[in-house]
């Protein structure tokens, strides 16, 4: 049995590129291509694949922003975002809005292939080294969070009240 595959991205060559990795595989068939959030959307609905590989930088919606629709017509498929972003801002918005794995468009044949079998079979995965990153952020927030308990709302309100400003100002 195939994993199907959508691929998903702005650029025509990095999909025929993806499209001839995955095609050399085996247990991979890719079962469509789309340009853009929207196509991949309506893509979706006639390929019914079992991963979506999804840029996150693309015109007019961003891949983070289409996975929810993604998963709400489709939540069975698992999502898998390939994207140049390598901030952790970015991981925690994929995982947040429904994506199985994270992997950078800098990573080798081989890991963007090992990515999409782990989310096809129900796993979940980050590009190693940005899940690194990733805890090594969380753990500084925390420890931010600890030094200072105030939120930056908090910071704000305490800061204008200070400048002299009215309650009724401040609101």
């Amino acid at each position: 049995m195939s994993t199907r595959v959508l691929i998903v991205d702005d650029h025509a060559v990095v999909r025929s590129g993806l499209r001839l990795l995955l095609d050399a595989e085996k247990d991979l068939e890719v079962v469509g291509e789309a340009g853009n959030a929207r196509d991949a959307v309506f893509e979706a609905r006639t390929a019914n694949p079992d991963v979506i590989l999804l840029d996150v930088v693309m015109p007019d919606q961003s891949g983070l922003e289409a996975i929810p629709t993604l998963l709400h017509e489709h939540p069975e498929t698992r999502i898998l975002v390939l994207s140049m972003q390598d901030d952790p801002r970015y991981v925690r918005e994929a995982f947040g809005a429904g994506a199985s794995g994270y992997v950078l468009k800098e990573a080798a044949d081989a890991e963007v292939v090992a990515a999409i079998r782990e989310v096809a079979g129900g796993g979940r995965y980050v590009h190693p080294a940005l899940g690194a990153r990733l805890v090594a952020a969380e753990s500084a927030e925390a420890k931010r969070a600890e030094e200072d308990p105030l939120s930056d709302r908090e910071r704000e309100v305490l800061r204008l009240l200070a400048l002299g400003h009215t309650n009724q100002e401040i609101s």
